[in-house]
């Protein structure tokens, strides 16, 4: 439900705070209060595009946040899936919007995007009114609302993924029987492409290494002197090197093995370095060339092999892997094309298994949707009657269709308002008046299914009066029992059903119009009822009346 609701700079409201509570509660006012601002804010937090004249005149930025409490616990989990939890079942939504018509939510604290903001709010809240209404007009729309009624998220849920899968194999198909000429074409492209990468004999890592053969060549006279030098001081000089001086270090230090302890240790040492020194020597030594074939043709041999590994590279991929896993494909894919026969057998008996299925789960769903279409004509024409349509008549047409993500069917609302005429969709016979009564006949039938834990009905009292009104009145009163109730009203017989009721009034502070609200209660409620009763001043006689109202629903509800 709706906790709170705050309201800062948005056009004649520069500021506002709203505590609702569970219930009926109805909105009233003189004409131009700003009623429709209130509704208006609140259709921004449901996602509603912003208009520069929304901004209060001469402000910066305008703020709308309210705090919901009381989630069903479906909403809960599909917040919590959204990776939104609400440990405590409450959560807070904010809209700031700027002067240059930029908007930012947040919920919770954390800012979220326009698209999920409408994914979340719908959850949370519903509004209806003489526009809103106008959604029953689309007949894309009475489908889901069919299925809401009939709870068959399930049956949806295992259809779609059965209709999924045949789609996918459907399209696998239908490429594979694509004409005869194409697929050979692309068989002697793909073989062609194959014959290409094979005559290169690749290997993975190959071209790094013959950069690296290529750059030691380019070198190789320096490495050959320094390889050279190296190995002449350490062991390959004749007059002198390393290892040489190290053994006369050796005999002379064991030399002196009967005068001086711990000689023969040295001179062991000594032999150890020797033997390291030669080894390091043979080891420098392999490091030159010793290959008698000019350098200059081996690396234009390279170079060719180089030049051959990028010719691929430009017209496979960026790397010798990439046109390897090119290769992979192409063959895959080859094999799939040659034998696109036994494969296309395969891909028809397996299209022809998931389409008997997502027929049979189709007809299921048909199944339900009939039986639900009936049960809703059936309740939806008594609520109808209760609110003095009595020779209406309503159904719920279900067409067949082919295949299509909801299953096979199309449903639309057929209504015919006056005795004798057969029944048409409600686009051609339903006035603003009617329409708003069947909104109300099928919320009332639909309870709270659409996930809502508050429902907002904006003036929908327009084009009835009297009687009828009463009974839209002792309606919305039934549905607040299980859902959170607000309505925006001029009728005097709702309001006075109320459980809270709000008064919103225009005053001039400052030079300014500002729009404010407030709760009325005993006897500035009567005198707000009375008023609506109509008259240039307000009599006695209507206060009176006004009580009557209020006390004739409360002593009905004592009598309960």
């Amino acid at each position: 439900m709706l906790r709170s609701l705050h309201i800062e700079n948005i056009a004649v409201i520069r500021r506002a705070d709203v505590d609702f509570r569970e219930g009926l509660s109805v909105l009233t006012g003189e004409t131009g209060a700003g009623k429709s601002m209130i509704i208006d804010s609140i259709n921004l937090l449901l996602g509603n595009r912003v208009t520069r004249e929304m901004l209060r005149s001469g402000e910066s930025r305008a703020v709308v946040s309210a705090v919901f409490e009381k989630l069903s616990p479906n909403t809960l989990r599909q917040l919590e899936e959204l990776g939104f939890a609400c440990e405590d079942g409450a959560l807070m939504l904010q809209r700031a919007i700027g002067a240059d018509g930029r908007s930012q939510t947040r919920l919770n604290g954390q800012a979220i995007t326009q698209a999920m903001q409408r994914l979340i709010t719908p959850m949370l809240i519903s509004i209806h009114g003489q526009m809103d209404s106008h959604k029953l007009l689309q007949k894309g729309a009475h489908l889901e609302l069919l299925d809401a009624y009939a709870h068959l998220e399930q049956e949806l849920e295992a259809y779609r993924e059965v209709f999924s899968s045949y789609r996918a194999v459907r399209k696998r198909l239908d490429s594979l029987s694509r004409d005869e000429a194409e697929r050979l074409r692309l068989q002697e492209m793909l073989r062609f492409q194959l014959a290409d990468i094979d005559a290169c004999r690749l290997r993975d890592g190959e071209e790094e290494e013959l950069e690296r053969q290529r750059d030691r060549l380019l070198h190789l006279e320096q490495i050959n002197r320094q390889v050279g030098l190296a190995y002449r001081f350490l062991a390959g000089g004749e007059k002198s090197n390393a290892a040489d001086l190290l053994r006369r270090a050796q005999s002379a230090i064991l030399s002196l093995g009967g005068m001086i302890a711990g000689a023969e240790e040295l001179a062991d040492r000594l032999a150890e370095a020797e033997s390291e020194v030669i080894d390091v020597a043979e080891t420098v030594a392999g490091f030159a060339d010793d290959d008698r074939e000019d350098p200059t043709a081996r690396i234009d041999r390279i170079e060719g092999r180089l030049e051959k590994i990028s010719r691929l590279k430009r017209k496979y991929g960026g790397s010798v892997a990439e046109v390897l896993a090119f290769r992979e494909k192409a063959a895959a894919e080859l094999e799939e094309l040659t034998g696109s026969d036994e494969l296309r057998g395969e891909l028809e008996q397996e299209c022809e298994t998931l389409l008997r299925q997502a027929e049979g789960l189709a007809a299921e769903l048909h199944r339900r949707r009939a039986e639900a279409a009936r049960q809703v004509t059936r309740e939806v024409t008594e609520a109808l009657r209760f609110l003095d349509m009595p020779k209406v008549r309503m159904e719920v047409s279900l067409s067949r269709v082919e295949l299509n993500e909801t299953g096979a069917d199309q449903a639309e609302l057929l209504i015919a308002t006056n005795p004798g005429e057969p029944v048409q969709p409600l686009a051609r016979i339903a006035s603003g008046g009617e329409l708003s009564r069947i909104m109300l006949a099928l919320r009332s039938v639909l309870d709270d299914r659409d996930g809502a834990t508050t429902v907002i009905f904006d003036e929908i009292d327009t084009g009835v009066s009297g009687k009828t009104s009463r009974k839209i009145g002792l309606m919305l009163h039934d549905i607040a029992e299980r859902s959170q109730v607000l309505c925006v009203t001029h009728s005097a017989q709702i309001a006075s059903l109320a459980d809270v009721h709000y008064l919103i009034t225009k005053t001039e502070r400052e030079g300014r119009a500002e729009t404010e609200v407030r709760e009325l209660t005993g006897d500035a409620r009567v005198e707000e009822i009375a008023r609506i009763l109509g008259g240039i001043e307000v009599t006695e006689a209507q206060r009176n009346a006004a009580r009557e109202m209020i006390a004739e629903y409360r002593k009905g509800e004592d009598a309960q």
